[in-house]
């Protein structure tokens, strides 16, 4: 059995302790994940001393534009002393209703308190993606201005022609 089909059931055996549904495989190595198990299945994959998921490599916010109305992130994991390469897909509908939360934005939960360097990668997703990533410690724009409006990587984002008087588009 390879390593890749003992992960998949070992956080099936996981979740199915649980009784969930929440995970389906794709292809060996990559596992969609429902954002509601996101934070636990992700302390499992560090803490488990058979996959010890110990380095968060990137993660990224990908918009599958108006018309598929879904918006997340993939996240590329490793365990340096085993070797293994996971690739975890979280998304959600870009469709969110006005009093959901807070921010109007899609909501994830964030992995910042599972591997530290996720703080400025969910950072820069909500920045350019437009994800908000619940449970973050400094949930902030990292790459455009403050009081950019929009979030540039959105499918659907129009740049604006102007900002503080300085044209944007030539």
């Amino acid at each position: 059995m390879s390593e890749n089909q003992r992960l998949r059931e070992a956080i099936v055996r996981h979740l199915e302790q649980r009784q969930s549904k929440a995970l389906r495989m794709r292809f060996s190595a990559l596992v969609a994940i429902a954002p509601t198990h996101l934070v636990e299945v992700c302390s499992f994959l560090r803490d488990d001393p058979d996959w010890y998921v110990d380095y968060l490599e990137c993660l990224s916010g990908v918009d599958e534009g108006p018309a598929v109305n879904r918006i997340g992130v993939v996240y590329h994991l490793m365990s340096i002393t085993r070797g293994h390469r996971i690739v975890l897909k979280c998304f959600v509908s870009r469709t969110v209703a006005p009093d959901a939360h807070p921010s109007g934005l899609p909501v994830i939960p964030s992995v910042s308190s599972i591997w530290l360097a996720a703080n400025w990668h969910e950072r820069e997703a909500y920045d350019l993606v437009g994800i908000w990533f619940e449970g973050h410690p400094d949930m902030r724009r990292i790459l455009m201005p403050e009081d950019w409006t929009g979030h540039p990587l959105r499918k659907d984002y129009v740049n604006p022609e102007y900002y503080h008087d300085i044209q944007t588009a030539y």
